[in-house]
């Protein structure tokens, strides 16, 4: 069994300080410096910092929270969780990161998605209604630009390429994922266009998405394309024990998924649901082992080759996230990697 890829994922999520109260966002902002400066001395594969445009989030231009971290570190995998390329436009995206992939010498690794809130839209000048052609087409372009020197393409979101060149040109290889939240028409989408399928999967048993996975394999073979690596975001925290785990997370998990739901229209979150989803879906919260135990059956229950923990969810403090990465790096990856090769022997 090939060995799978662990990374973690960031929000920027807005932390609390000692006196309970939100730390302005500079100061978010250079603590995510230093969580992913750890994550990369003690081995984790891969950070992934999410765009968005609001105020319980940091992070809105990824892309250079990244090329700081490139050069803090030497290892680390860089890319996004996600990208909202159907509000940005491809040919800056793709020049941002060929940058930053020249930088950090073959390093980076973004993820392209609709992303999950739809802030973006207004502020960058576009409609819902145009959801699906957006992204549609923006990714299309995206393929392109990825694998030609010279382009020609047209679509009805943006002007038309005619044999035009984009730069820096890539040195070197990038590896393109698109984050998939569970749609089948998006699961085709990836495999149409050659890239890398990482699903997110946020509520529920991780096993039911192994439909997705037959679907791309599937899919791969009756469009002659190449079976390439599938991973999974999912959020979880860990902590010295299960207890302390679940009690430190769920404060934070409450405020922002009640804020959330108050905007959506959804029911109270409940610390029944939350230790439910715990226990039984796709919150990945406990010790070391009780998460390398969960993220192993994941891994062999989907065949996948690559799992990425947000482990930011809420407003938990920063000491308490760079205990969760020195965890997960630590301890957490290495029980993974023994109960998966344990399995395979």
């Amino acid at each position: 069994m090939t060995q799978v890829s662990l990374g973690l994922d960031t929000f920027g999520d807005v932390t609390v300080g000692p006196d309970g109260q939100p730390q302005p966002m500079d100061r978010v902002l250079r603590e995510v410096l230093d969580q992913a400066t750890l994550a990369d001395e003690i081995g984790i594969d891969f950070i992934g910092l999410g765009e968005h445009h609001r105020p319980d989030f940091a992070i809105s231009a990824p892309e250079i929270v990244l090329a700081a971290i490139a050069g803090r570190t030497q290892r680390i995998k860089l890319g996004t969780a996600v990208t909202v390329l159907s509000t940005d436009d491809p040919v800056r995206v793709f020049q941002r990161f060929s940058t930053l992939n020249a930088l950090s010498n073959g390093r980076a690794e973004p993820i392209l998605g609709r992303g999950s809130f739809t802030e973006s839209y207004p502020l960058f000048g576009h409609e819902l209604q145009d959801y699906d052609q957006l992204f549609e087409e923006r990714l299309d372009l995206f393929a392109h630009l990825l694998r030609e020197p010279r382009v020609t393409w047209s679509g009805q979101t943006r002007s038309a390429l005619k044999n035009q060149p984009v730069f820096p040109q890539l040195g070197q290889p990038m590896t393109v994922w698109v984050g998939v939240g569970g749609s089948p028409e998006s699961v085709v989408r990836v495999v149409r266009q050659d890239l890398q399928l990482m699903l997110a999967i946020i509520g529920g048993d991780a096993s039911r998405f192994a439909p997705y996975v037959d679907l791309y394999q599937r899919a791969c073979a009756q469009l002659g394309k190449p079976v390439r690596p599938v991973g999974v975001h999912s959020p979880g925290f860990v902590a010295e024990t299960d207890e302390k785990a679940q009690e430190i997370l769920w404060p934070h998990y409450a405020d922002m998924f009640g804020r959330i739901g108050r905007e959506r229209g959804w029911p109270p979150v409940t610390k029944d649901r939350y230790l439910n989803e715990v226990h039984h879906g796709a919150l990945y919260v406990g010790s070391p082992e009780t998460v390398a135990r969960k993220i192993a059956r994941t891994v062999k229950a989907l065949g996948i080759q690559r799992f990425d923990m947000k482990y930011s969810t809420g407003p938990v403090p920063h000491a308490d996230l760079m205990e969760c990465i020195r965890l997960y790096g630590e301890k957490v990856i290495p029980m993974v990697h023994d109960m998966l090769a344990a399995k395979a022997a």
